[in-house]
């Protein structure tokens, strides 16, 4: 029998409070199938003018975009009174192309060998634990 007292609650955070927190973020995992295998991989990220870009020089990820496969982007956090945070998105990847006004943690990766790609917020959850 699980104790009910000891289970961390979850809240699920409107769409706003979501877009509000990867605004915040810079870095994420992107979660994608690679040989039918889920694989988490690190990238960069900006939310711009409501679209999700991402930065990686990760081979998978910049397949997968080629492909248009879906992909999901997942970041967490901690709060300043200890609560954690997480959201996820997901939708349709693609190569993002003629985009201006970069934050500078993705123009570095770019400059590093990193390939711009675009996520439309198809799918956009999150929550609150604790």
């Amino acid at each position: 029998m699980v104790d009910q007292e000891y289970l961390p609650r979850h809240t699920v955070l409107p769409r706003s409070t979501c877009l509000d927190l990867l605004a915040r973020s810079t870095l994420a995992r992107v979660v994608i199938s690679v040989r039918c295998l889920p694989a988490a991989l690190p990238a960069r990220i900006a939310l711009v003018e409501g679209r999700l870009l991402v930065a990686s020089a990760e081979e998978s990820v910049i397949l997968a975009a080629k492909r248009h496969d879906v992909i999901s982007v997942q970041v967490d956090g901690l709060e300043e009174g200890g609560q954690l945070w997480s959201v996820m998105a997901s939708g349709l990847a693609s190569r993002a192309w003629d985009v201006e006004g970069l934050p500078a943690p993705i123009e570095e990766s770019l400059a590093n060998g990193a390939t711009l790609i675009e996520l439309p917020l198809t799918v956009l959850v999150g929550q609150r634990i604790g």
